[in-house]
C-alpha cells in the first residue's frame, strides 16, 4: 500500500513504526546526497494561498512563489496533482516532469505527505475551475518524520488534539479559523475600549497577597526574598489603586490563575479583561458590556445574531436587567421579599437546593439562584443586586443594605461577566475583609485575604467607580460556537501522561 494512503493512528504515543523508519531513511538518503532540507535557512514567498484563492483575476498567469505543507498528492506517471496547506488555506499544485525537471520530479515522488515544500510557478484554473499553481521550480524545505492523521478522518481524539495542538491545526483547518477569530476578537476588545476613552495598563502577575476574587490561588516561592508569592487570581485591586491615583478609565487584558477544577467552562489559567471607570456605577458597566459584545460580534462575524450550539443569541437587542430576587421568584416561585430566613431555607431545600440550616438571608438567596436559576438563563441578561455576603468588593445598595450594586451577565446558562459599583468606603471594606478572614479560618480556602495596602489606598479616597470583568475565553467560545473552553485555548492545561 502506498504510504500516502496509509491510515495513521497517532494514539499509539507515536512509537517508532515502519513508517517512521522509512521517513528517517529518506532523510538520511537526502543528507548523504548533499540535499539536507534542514540546511535551508530561508525561502522567499511572493504570495500566500489565501491571497491567490481570494483574488484569482489579479494572479492569473502570474509567476509566484508559495510555500506550505503538502497534505495530499496524486501521482499519475509524468504528472501529479497535490495540495499544500498555507495558513489554514489549501492551494492545489500541478507538477509535470517536463516542467520541473526529471531529477527534481523523481525526488518529488519520494517526498511524503506532511513535508514542507516551496513551489514557484504560474497561476491558472483547471478545467474543473479549481485555482491551481503550475509548478516550475520545487524545493523540499523541511522533512516530516511522522505521518499525519488519515485524510478522511483527521485527528478526532479530543485528548490528543489538545495535547498535540500542532497536529490538530494541521489536520483540522477549522481549528485554525477559531484561533484566527480569537485574535480578532481580542483586537476588537482593545479597539472598543480605546474608542470609549480607556487606556490599557499592566499589573503584577506575582502577588504577595492574592485578592480581587474568591478563588484558591497557586502558590510559588521567591528565592531572593525568601517569601511565598501567589499567581494573581484577579487584576482588580491593583487597577483600583490606579483609580485612587488619578486615572479615570483603565483596563487590562491579562492571564489569570486559579487553582480550581477543570470542566467545559473552566481552565486553571484563563484570560480576562478588567476595566474601571471613575465617577461611574454598575449601570454604566452594563452599557459597556452590551456595547462590547455587540461590537465584537459585528466586527468579527458581521452580525449581531450569533448562533451558539444551535441557539441564536441576539446581541443587537437591549439586554434585560433583572434583580436576583425577581429571577429566583420567576424561576422557582420562592419570594425572598417575604417570610423568615428559616422559612426561605426550608422552601429552598424542598426544591433540592443544597444549603445548611443557619445560613444568612443573602447566602440563601444566592444558593437558590446559583443552583436552580442560572441554568435557565439562555439569552443575554443582566442579573443585578447581589447579596453582600458574596460581594465583598461591591458597594451596598442604598435602598437595601443586604444587597450590593453588582451584576453578572449570563447567556447560554453561563456567567460571562461580573461588575460592581465599587466599594470605596475603607471602613466598610476593612470590615468585609475581616469577615472574609473569618471564613478562611472556618476552612473556606477561596475566601479573600486581608489586604492592608488596598485599604490604605482607599483611605486616601477613591471616587465613585464602576468596575467590570469579562472572561475573554468564554466570549470567544460564544462567538466561535465552541462548547468547551479547551477548544478556544491553544494549549489548555492537561494532566501529564505517564
Amino acid at each position: 500500500m502506498a504510504e500516502d494512503t496509509i491510515q495513521t493512528n497517532l494514539e499509539n504515543e507515536q512509537e517508532w513504526s515502519e513508517i517512521d523508519a522509512v521517513r528517517r531513511q529518506k532523510l538520511s538518503d537526502l543528507v548523504e546526497a548533499g540535499k539536507d532540507p534542514f540546511e535551508i535557512t530561508k525561502y522567499i514567498r511572493t504570495a500566500r494561498a489565501e491571497e491567490i484563492l481570494a483574488d484569482f483575476d489579479n494572479y492569473n498567469e502570474k509567476t509566484v512563489s508559495v510555500a506550505g505543507r503538502m497534505i495530499s498528492r496524486r501521482i499519475m506517471g509524468k504528472a501529479s496533482f497535490g495540495h499544500i496547506a498555507d495558513g489554514g488555506k489549501q492551494l492545489q499544485v500541478y507538477f509535470r516532469r517536463d516542467e520541473v525537471g526529471e531529477e527534481e520530479y523523481a525526488g518529488f515522488k519520494k517526498w511524503d505527505i506532511g513535508d514542507i515544500i516551496g513551489v514557484e510557478g504560474t497561476v491558472f484554473k483547471t478545467e474543473t475551475g479549481e485555482t491551481t499553481l503550475r509548478a516550475k521550480k520545487i524545493v523540499l524545505l523541511s522533512k516530516s518524520l511522522h505521518p499525519l492523521p488519515e485524510k478522511f478522518h483527521g485527528l478526532t481524539n479530543t485528548d490528543l488534539r489538545y495535547r498535540q495542538r500542532y497536529v490538530d491545526l494541521i489536520a483540522n483547518p477549522e481549528v485554525m479559523d477559531t484561533f484566527v477569530k480569537r485574535s480578532k476578537i481580542i483586537s476588537c476588545v482593545r479597539a472598543y475600549m480605546e474608542r470609549i476613552g480607556f487606556i490599557e495598563v499592566e499589573t503584577p502577575v506575582l502577588n504577595s497577597i492574592p485578592g480581587g476574587a474568591n478563588a484558591r490561588p497557586f502558590i510559588t516561592h521567591h528565592n531572593a526574598l525568601d517569601i511565598d508569592m501567589y499567581m494573581r487570581i484577579a487584576t482588580e485591586l491593583y487597577l483600583k489603586r490606579l483609580i485612587v491615583g488619578g486615572f479615570d478609565k483603565v483596563f487590562e487584558i491579562g492571564r489569570i490563575f486559579r487553582n480550581e477544577g477543570m470542566d467545559l467552562k473552566h481552565n486553571p489559567e484563563f484570560t480576562t479583561i478588567e476595566l474601571y471607570q471613575a465617577y461611574a456605577d454598575y449601570n454604566d458597566m452594563m452599557d459597556i458590556t452590551e456595547g462590547l459584545f455587540r461590537y465584537c460580534a459585528q466586527e468579527v462575524l458581521h452580525t449581531t445574531d450569533v448562533t451558539f450550539q444551535g441557539t441564536v443569541l441576539h446581541f443587537g437587542e437591549k439586554w434585560p436587567r433583572m434583580t436576583m430576587q425577581d429571577a429566583v421568584k420567576k424561576y422557582t416561585g420562592i419570594d425572598f421579599a417575604e417570610g423568615t430566613t428559616e422559612d426561605l431555607i426550608a422552601q429552598a431545600k424542598k426544591i433540592g437546593v443544597d444549603i445548611e440550616d443557619g445560613e444568612s438571608w443573602g447566602k440563601a438567596l444566592y444558593e437558590v439562584f446559583d443552583q436552580k436559576v442560572e441554568e435557565k438563563l439562555i439569552q443575554p441578561i443582566f442579573i443585578i443586586d447581589y447579596p453582600v455576603e458574596v460581594s465583598p468588593l461591591a458597594k451596598r445598595k442604598p435602598s437595601d443594605k443586604r444587597l450590593t450594586e453588582r451584576f453578572e451577565c449570563f447567556m447560554m446558562a453561563s456567567e460571562m461577566g461580573n461588575a460592581f459599583s465599587e466599594l470605596n468606603d475603607p471602613i466598610d471594606q476593612r470590615g468585609r475583609f475581616e469577615q472574609q478572614a473569618k471564613e478562611r479560618a472556618k476552612g473556606d480556602d477561596e475566601a479573600q485575604f486581608m489586604d492592608e495596602d488596598f485599604v490604605n489606598a482607599l483611605e486616601y479616597g477613591m471616587p465613585p467607580t464602576g468596575g467590570l470583568g469579562i472572561g475573554i475565553d468564554r466570549m470567544v467560545m460564544v462567538l466561535t460556537d465552541n462548547a468547551s473552553i479547551r477548544d478556544v485555548l491553544l494549549f489548555p492545561t492537561m494532566k501529564p501522561r505517564k
